[in-house]
């Protein structure tokens, strides 16, 4: 029996386990990268285990999220991080250098090669045949020090293309399309693999866009085969060398098959609030457009760029419409200004953005009350935006151009004839926004500079061998990391503050808890189905942890957020009949009676009521590592001991 694409990577890079899906395995990683709203605790975790240098093939750290500066925070931040990597063997992209995504593929990713990120939309680099993978920053730390990052071995799924892109149909709409089918669950355990005929009509960015939103499958990642196409990618970028083919065995088999005809399908929209509402935009309607955004690590590549460029030239967008463009890197924005596209944005009037991830992680531009936002990106879970109750609509870059020219959302097929948009031959090249770090001679004498908002790690301790606490919070179904640990300018600055980020826990759902939670000293949270989904965001653990939380119990998890949550000692647990969550009430008195046995020995574990005095059988997967790591407290602790 042949292999698959993502097979083929996991076992060039297996250290440990089996390939049987369910199984744990443990993977060799080539490649990590960071972005500064993660990557401030990812360095500190890192400087913690007392590595003196990193031991991948190639670190990366970007400044992309946390870039508007209204004190002194994110540039303490950016400080910190650019010392560190000059100590430690990180090369560091600048502010204004672009996206962590968008360079990444530009510059550094290779076909074949393995890739985690502290960021959940690092499987961007499928796109370029990697195994690229979004991860917490503990677990980038370990990989970033030589160590095995772990998986749960997937189920592989084949999402079949035939056919053709129509006319203002974009790949977007691709990816919209799997979400429609899939759900935001569908892909939990599963990894999205792309083949047939229609692959060969994909761009590499238009394959990004479409890995780039297979996070909110849920998926463990997503990936293209690396061909003809890819190798043109890789030579224009001036590293023809990085290329490898990379394809299915004629004889693979996988787990699932969805097939889509391209040439059938339509502009589409996410509706509010999740990315898997999707309607064709005839299906919608020309709902009233307040403001549109087009940018993002999802669709801000020269491709999507030199599109709105064309759609916009010579036109006005219309008056009631506020339209800003983020293009994604340095290189984008230096090629639209040569070539003209960036005059024609500017004279069509679009406010143009700096290179980075902006309003997509509610760093500005936030709609107006009850605004209509359309934008590019790929999330529109509620409140994102820094709007409470704004409508964001997820669509592509040649629906997003065209809806701020008319003022209404609306279909670019109008507009008629097709546009010729060409892959440039060669890019510009120029990485002088890349500092390499310090030679290993010379790293002794850098000085790790840290500043007063920059806090120290969350103490942990061992597991004990029983936990009684009140159920602190009830949630129901899909609460995000968004919802957990919102993100936005005001407080997004303070993710190496984990003490002051605490008051902004659950919020969305409950403004009191922070408060009540300090108050009972420690709690257990409730949660429904797919608990966690959305960013990798360490945070969403770590602050729970800062405030008592003892252990999430739910329906099921989201992949990332569990390991999250297993790397900061909490314990996940399931409802093994899911009709017991309705059973419980928020301030139940709980207990786990014999819980660090039960972890220990692999046995049943069993929730007590002691309000009711009901109980519940538990379940949870976790391997013998994790366990062990749960039992020394979080993967922190379980490194320095391995140390």
């Amino acid at each position: 029996m042949g292999l698959t694409v993502a097979q083929k990577l996991i076992q060039s890079h297996l250290v440990s386990g089996e390939m049987t899906v369910g199984s744990e395995v443990g993977l060799r990683i080539d490649q990590t990268l960071t972005q500064d709203a993660t990557g401030t605790m990812a360095y500190l975790e890192f400087e913690a285990m007392g590595v003196e240098r990193v031991r991948t093939e190639l670190s990366v750290a970007y400044i992309d999220h946390n870039t508007l500066q209204t004190g002194f925070e994110n540039a303490d931040d950016h400080r910190f991080i650019q010392s560190v990597a000059k100590k430690r063997g990180v090369r560091f992209s600048r502010p204004g250098n672009g996206i962590c995504h968008q360079v990444h593929l530009e510059r550094f990713g290779k076909p074949g090669k393995t890739l985690i990120g502290s960021d959940s939309h690092t499987p961007t680099g499928g796109g370029i045949g990697m195994l690229a993978m979004g991860a917490g920053g503990l677990d980038v730390a370990v990989a970033m020090g030589g160590g095995t990052y772990y998986i749960t071995m997937p189920k592989i799924v084949n999402v079949h293309l035939v056919g053709k892109l129509n006319p203002y149909v974009a790949a977007k709409d691709v990816i919209l399309e799997v979400l429609r089918r899939m759900t935001v669950k569908g892909g939990v355990g599963k990894i999205i693999e792309y083949t047939g005929e229609g692959v060969k009509t994909l761009s590499v960015p238009e394959r990004a866009t479409i890995t780039n939103m297979g996070a909110e499958l849920g998926a463990t990642t997503s990936v293209f085969p690396s061909d003809e196409i890819t190798k043109a990618f890789l030579t224009a970028q001036n590293r023809p060398e990085d290329w490898v083919e990379l394809t299915a065995d004629a004889d693979a088999v996988y787990d699932e098959t969805i097939e889509i005809d391209l040439s059938a399908l339509a502009p589409m929209a996410a509706m509010p609030h999740m990315p898997d509402r999707v309607k064709t935009v005839t299906e919608i309607g020309p709902i009233h457009v307040d403001q549109v955004c087009i940018g993002s690590c999802t669709n801000s590549s020269l491709m999507d760029m030199l599109k709105v460029a064309a759609i916009l030239k010579g036109k006005t967008v219309c008056p009631t419409v506020s339209l800003s463009i983020a293009p994604g890197s340095k290189q984008v924005l230096n090629m639209l200004a040569k070539n003209g596209a960036l005059s024609c944005m500017i004279d069509a009037g679009a406010r143009i953005l700096e290179s980075a991830c902006g309003p997509c992680i509610g760093m500005g531009q936030s709609p107006n009350s009850a605004g209509v936002s359309l934008r590019t990106f790929n999330r529109n879970f509620e409140g994102r935006s820094g709007t409470a109750d704004a409508g964001v609509y997820l669509v592509s870059p040649e629906v997003a151009a065209y809806s701020a020219l008319k003022g209404v959302l609306s279909d670019p097929r109008e507009l008629g004839e097709a546009l010729h948009i060409e892959m440039p031959e060669s890019f510009e090249i120029n990485d002088n926004m890349i500092i390499p770090p310090a030679p290993p001679e010379e790293a002794e004498q850098v000085e790790v500079l840290y500043g007063p908002n920059i806090k120290p790690f969350p103490t942990t301790e061992e597991l004990p061998q029983e936990i009684t606490a009140k159920a602190v919070l009830k949630v129901g179904d899909d609460i995000t990391t968004d919802h957990i640990m919102p993100a936005g300018a005001k407080i997004l600055p303070y993710r190496s503050n984990i003490p002051y980020l605490s008051q902004f826990c659950f919020a969305v759902c409950d403004k009191s808890f922070a408060e009540r939670c300090k108050a009972e000293g420690k709690g257990i949270v409730i949660g429904g189905a797919n608990y966690g989904q959305g960013s990798s965001r360490e945070h969403a653990a770590l602050v729970p942890l800062y405030l008592g939380v003892k252990a999430v119990i739910t329906k099921s998890f989201a992949r990332i957020h569990a390991a999250n949550l297993i790397n900061a000692g909490i314990l996940p647990l399931n409802f093994k009949d899911e009709a017991d969550y309705e059973k419980i009430t928020q301030g139940d008195e709980l207990r786990l009676a014999g819980i660090r046995d039960a972890i220990q020995n692999g046995t049943p574990a069993v929730l007590e009521n002691l309000t009711t005095g009901e109980s519940y059988a538990l379940a949870y997967n976790l391997s013998k590592r994790q366990r062990e790591i749960l039992l020394a407290g979080g993967l922190l602790n379980y490194t320095r001991e391995a140390l």
